[in-house]
């Protein structure tokens, strides 16, 4: 299709300049009107503040990887832009420095709605010359952003000797060769050589990663039933995790050739809030569920669906982790033939599970699902905020010592600060031991600071004692 609305996906390690870079396509002239989205890894988000002011439409999604759990806020929002589709005609999309861009690019082709309406034009890798030598084989979302690329830009280009620059840039060739690449000062970069491109190759991402058009999904089972009963009971043992996400969706018919497309589905309402159920509540229909399992043994919730009518069950984990199993409402103990409550299992002297005759519900259909990459458990990320000044002295003398003794986990700080005496917010940037901080624009509101922090082992509690010290 012609009219389909060209998508450029920047991407990049934390750090790298990604947000830089946007600022500066979207005040070059180009003649294109872009929609933004964009999205942050932690629990405050703060980039659509830093973007600049311009005319263009900043959608934010946060909390999250939207390579991950934000995979289906990513289809809902472009499906909300495809409804204004006058007001711009060209889409940036700015990931988390966590993010492998593989699962975002895939959206672009297995997803039926994105795909008739939008087209990848490209993706570009935004790569940090300081830091890339130590990124690079000891990140993998590093490394799948440099193989995914189309073009590359090698930023900070001014901070690194000639030598050791024509060492990175061999680097990257050695694990890309076909991208573009380009050397840049602070994402200074002729839109030309990013926009409108047509750059984005689907062989080569197969080559790169045969498995590219098999998405990723932020769960890892789904079954299809058909209930002769209204009445379940979803039963848990105990498992790796103290809570275990779950959805519940309607299906036309419960056969393996359903499933895919049900995934799809899924992917969106799993975009959604999860409603948090404690053992003995009720799992809601169509709507993402949390079951907390923090208490011993086996853990049971009611699920009432329409008798006859197939459904589907996705959980965020394999059944057999966590002993899960579907009932109807009761059973019967074949020694005795006495009825028993929904969900018991006998425990003959051999040790071996049954199930009581007449009581689990098996699935007609099932299938195991390429889960979501996990990241390092070790990085994390929090936002501190202050309202009122700083003071700029103790805020520099804190900050110094703090990247001196923790630079090497610190992978990223970013926020704006109100220090006592300047008018207008400051904008401050650091990667691991590298900071800088400048002037940005009057506030819009009242004087407060917020600082974002993704690192590793980061001891929150002493980082913020830290923080309120600064306080004028």
């Amino acid at each position: 299709m012609t009219d389909r609305v060209p998508v450029t996906l920047l991407t990049g390690f934390l750090g790298a300049g990604k947000t830089t870079l946007l600022n500066h396509l979207l005040t070059a002239k180009h003649g294109r009107r872009i929609a933004v989205v964009e999205n942050e890894f932690g629990e405050v988000g703060i980039d659509h503040e830093l973007v600049v002011n311009a005319d263009e439409e900043v959608f934010e999604m946060s909390n999250g990887c939207i390579c991950c759990t934000v995979r289906g806020d990513l289809i809902r929002v472009l499906g909300n832009l495809a409804r204004r589709r006058e007001r711009f005609d060209y889409v940036l999309v700015e990931t988390t420095g966590l993010a492998d861009p593989g699962p975002v690019a895939q959206t672009f082709f297995v997803d039926d709605d994105v795909r008739a309406a939008y087209v990848l034009d490209g993706i570009v890798t935004v790569v940090d010359a300081v830091h890339v030598a130590s990124q690079v084989g000891r990140s993998r979302e590093c490394d799948e952003q440099i193989a995914f690329a189309d073009v590359i830009l090698l930023n900070k280009v001014d901070r690194v000797a000639p030598r050791e620059l024509d060492a990175v840039e061999a680097r990257i060739r050695a694990m890309n060769g076909s991208a573009r690449l380009l050397r840049t000062e602070r994402g200074r970069a002729d839109p030309t050589e990013l926009l409108d491109r047509r750059a984005f190759d689907l062989t080569r991402a197969l080559q790169t990663r045969p498995s590219f058009l098999e998405p990723e999904y932020p769960f890892e089972w789904t079954g299809a039933f058909v209930p002769d009963v209204a009445e379940l009971a979803l039963v848990l043992d105990d498992g790796p995790d103290p809570t275990m996400d779950v959805l519940v969706l309607p299906l036309a018919e419960a056969t393996d050739d359903a499933l895919p497309a049900l995934a799809e589905r899924a992917v969106r309402g799993w975009a959604e809030d999860p409603v948090v159920v404690l053992p003995g509540g009720s799992v809601p229909l169509e709507q993402r569920a949390r079951l907390v399992l923090s208490s011993e043994g086996q853990k049971r919730f009611a699920l009432r669906v329409p008798a006859e009518a197939p459904f589907a069950l996705c959980t965020q984990h394999l059944p057999d982790e966590f002993a899960l199993y579907l009932t109807r409402a009761g059973g019967v103990d074949p020694a005795t033939a006495r009825p028993v409550p929904p969900g018991l299992r006998m425990m003959p002297t051999s040790g071996a599970h049954v199930v009581v005759k007449g009581s689990e519900v098996e699935p007609q259909a099932s299938r195991a699902w390429v889960g979501a990459h996990e990241h390092d458990d070790e990085v994390g990320s929090f936002a501190l905020e202050a309202d009122g000044d700083l003071s700029a002295p103790r805020f520099h003398a804190w900050m110094g010592a703090l990247l001196r003794e923790r630079g090497v986990d610190l992978f990223r700080m970013k926020g704006f600060l109100a220090f006592e005496g300047e008018a207008r917010r400051v904008v401050f940037h650091a990667v691991h031991m590298l900071a800088e901080a400048e002037p940005d624009r009057s506030f819009a509101g009242p004087r407060r600071s917020q600082l974002v922090f993704i690192g590793r082992n980061l001891d929150r509690a002493a980082i913020e004692a830290g923080f309120r010290e600064c306080l004028a």
